[in-house]
């Protein structure tokens, strides 16, 4: 019996070990600067109520009625759990994997993308911490994220920051990945998906009632300016880090 082939390193072990080392490094950075930013319960809860009335000002607060639809369908509830707790690690993840691997060229530009994404959200962090909808159950909001995986509300630990709520990084990844995805791959199917695939995720930050909707748009417009920022650092190198470039591979 034939083993399966594994694909081929587009630049080699050191490069793969490299990238790696800079975006995974890069990713936990992030996850513990935003775990141990400073933590203000009372401006969070405060941030949290200013967003609730600009959102009831604008005609635009719908997330109860989100969350109570949601939690009143069983399947779907899970469903949007299943998605909030998978899709900011498992699909980019693999998605990233994918674009390694079989769309190499564009990697580069994808991974100083994300990069700067964490970074302008971690100082979004620190400026403006947010609690969200699932700590304010007098507003009539439950944890159903907590209640689809068994872990309490109440976990804590050094990677966890409850008040990062502003930006959805959830919906800021989806973006990065669907708008990278959609200029590499040519069957439509597959177009469709990722074309679905940042309402889906915004939908379901909003049904667990883990994000109110202008943290959906805050990570929309992190995504928007984190592209920007790509594409000007691809103008510095565009044969190492432009979406195509233009010239052989260099070092990234």
């Amino acid at each position: 019996m034939r083993r399966p082939r594994l694909p081929r390193l587009p630049n080699g072990r050191r490069d793969l070990l490299r990238q790696i080392v800079l975006f995974c490094g890069a990713y936990w950075a992030y996850r513990l600067v935003r775990g141990i930013v400073v933590d203000d319960p009372a401006a969070a809860f405060e941030h949290a109520r200013q967003l609730v009335s600009l959102e009831r000002a604008a005609g635009l607060y719908t997330e109860p009625a989100v969350h109570a639809w949601a939690r009143s369908v069983p399947w779907l509830i899970d469903a949007a759990s299943w998605t909030y707790v998978n899709s900011h690690f498992v699909i980019t993840t693999l998605t990233l994997a994918w674009i390694y691997l079989f769309r190499n060229p564009a990697f580069y530009f994808v991974r100083n993308m994300f990069t700067v994404a964490m970074g302008l959200a971690l100082l979004l962090y620190v400026v403006y911490p947010t609690a969200p909808p699932r700590l304010m159950p007098e507003l009539g909001y439950a944890d159903s994220v907590a209640a689809f995986t068994g872990v309490p509300a109440s976990a804590s630990g050094l990677l966890i920051n409850p008040y990062a709520a502003v930006p959805s990084m959830h919906v800021a990844f989806a973006l990065m990945l669907a708008a990278s995805a959609l200029r590499l791959t040519q069957r439509r199917w597959i177009r469709a998906l990722w074309v679905a695939y940042p309402p889906v995720v915004g939908f379901a930050v909003v049904a667990t009632a883990n994000h109110w909707w202008a943290d959906a748009a805050a990570g929309a417009l992190v995504a928007v300016v984190a592209a920007a920022a790509a594409r000007a650092l691809a103008g510095w190198r565009p044969q190492a880090w432009a979406f195509r470039p233009a010239s052989a591979p260099a070092a990234r």
